[in-house]
């Protein structure tokens, strides 16, 4: 891709299982990763966070590397690298070797998917931790606000539940509970394997065929539940005794699917991406009212979401997110000049082409593309999509989603002006 050609190949086994490759001759690195379609949304409240759970089991050890230890061992002792994360839709498990370890690498990986043996006594200790995670993410501010607007974005549907789940649930699942669960979305239709590097496409079909070829899974996995858009509160204030507010302001967004992604894309962009984006100038430098401030887009399957954080002093709160709801308003009611429309776009160009010459990354974003769609555009087709975006088409993307009913707002700090940020959001 980076060479001025897309060089990802993709071949599908007898059983379903995805494999896409990117030679990249280049580099002295293997990197894999193996995409399960197993996340957050596919859970029950009963079973919340389970999805999370296992993928820690994973670590926990096989019959043939005992503990969590010999697994990190065989990739550390070579100066690679192993992790993997669980999202909403998918989780992901990865590792990055230097080229002459790719098959140990490999071997490693699919031992865990397929032969990790999910000890009852291992599961205390991991749900032990896992309890702490989710304790860290109470305590910090920053993580807590984040999981408050999902809750307010996407209400009582899993969207809206925290991906590690409650104390509550993870206390209550069972070795059964997780076993079952992976027998239904453990699946080899439902996985892509994504290898990047000094491989060859030759080389890793025969390496992941080799392993994972004879996988086979029965029956039919379930869908997960679809997102329909619903009336609901706005505004969620949790009051701490802390030095600073951290907010949340956020509106719907469009899925990854919708054609409009790359407008909204380039909305993030300019809105809160980088030192040199509106809200860094209006709200840090203009108006000294946050250290920290930035903005993300995320697309999911059947939704999305734009989201503005930031940490301000408590008693400039109001006024920072007037300012923050004003450079929305702003979106929806001027037209984006030439000049940062450009400049919006080179960014976004620049920062894809420069995360694509790691190995890890360009295997990630095949992945991801293929477990979520089904099919990968390459790094040309989409800045051809990025330069196609006008700024007609951020203006027409805004008037459908900034408007004042869609604002949602989290709050997490010593608070006391609750009223008047309900009247910013009716405003």
């Amino acid at each position: 891709m980076l060479r001025g050609e897309d060089v990802h190949q993709k071949t599908t086994l007898d059983n379903g299982l995805r494999i896409i490759t990117d030679h990249m001759p280049h580099t002295r690195s293997a990197s894999i990763c193996i995409f399960i379609r197993a996340g957050s949304r596919y859970e029950s409240d009963a079973l919340g966070g389970i999805s999370h759970f296992v993928e820690h089991m994973l670590f926990r050890g096989t019959e043939k590397r005992r503990s969590s230890r010999d697994i990190s061992t065989e990739i550390e002792g070579v100066g690679g690298t192993l992790n993997a994360a669980t999202d909403r839709e998918t989780t992901v498990y990865w590792c990055k070797v230097p080229q002459p370890h790719f098959q140990r690498g490999m071997d490693v990986l699919c031992d865990m998917l397929l032969a990790s043996r999910i000890d009852s006594g291992d599961m205390e200790k991991e749900r032990a931790v896992i309890i702490e995670e989710i304790n860290m993410s109470y305590d910090a501010p920053s993580s807590r606000v984040g999981l408050l607007i999902d809750a307010l974005m996407w209400g009582g549907h899993p969207l809206g539940r925290d991906i590690a789940g409650t104390k509550r649930s993870v206390g209550s699942l069972t070795r059964t509970a997780l076993m079952s669960y992976v027998t239904q979305r453990y699946r080899p239709a439902g996985t892509v394997v994504s290898i990047a590097g000094n491989v060859t496409h030759e080389e890793a079909v025969a390496a992941v065929k080799k392993r994972l070829g004879r996988w086979t899974a029965h029956g039919q996995a379930k869908a997960f539940l679809p997102y329909t858009p619903k009336p609901r509160r706005r505004l969620r204030v949790e009051r701490r005794d802390i030095e600073q507010a951290h907010l949340c302001l956020s509106v719907p967004g469009v899925s990854a699917f919708d054609p409009r992604r790359y407008a909204l894309d380039i909305t993030n962009v300019i809105l809160g991406e980088g030192m040199s984006c509106r809200l860094f100038t209006r709200v840090r430098d203009e108006l000294g009212l946050a250290y920290s401030i930035s903005s993300y887009a995320e697309h999911l399957s059947d939704t999305g979401a734009l989201t503005v954080y930031a940490g301000v002093d408590t008693s400039k709160l109001v006024l920072a997110v007037e300012a923050i709801a004003e450079e929305f308003a702003r979106l929806r009611d001027e037209t984006v000049s030439a000049v940062e429309l450009t400049k919006a776009k080179e960014l976004a160009k620049g920062r894809l082409l420069l995360r694509l010459e790691d190995s890890r990354s360009v295997a990630g974003w095949h992945g991801a593309q293929e477990i979520i769609k089904g099919e990968i555009l390459t790094v040309d087709e989409v800045v051809a999509e990025i330069e196609a975006v006008t700024a007609d088409n951020l203006r027409h993307l805004a008037a459908e989603f900034v408007r004042p009913e869609h604002f949602h707002l989290a709050v997490v700090g010593p608070v006391k002006e609750v009223a008047k940020l309900r009247g910013i959001l009716e405003e």
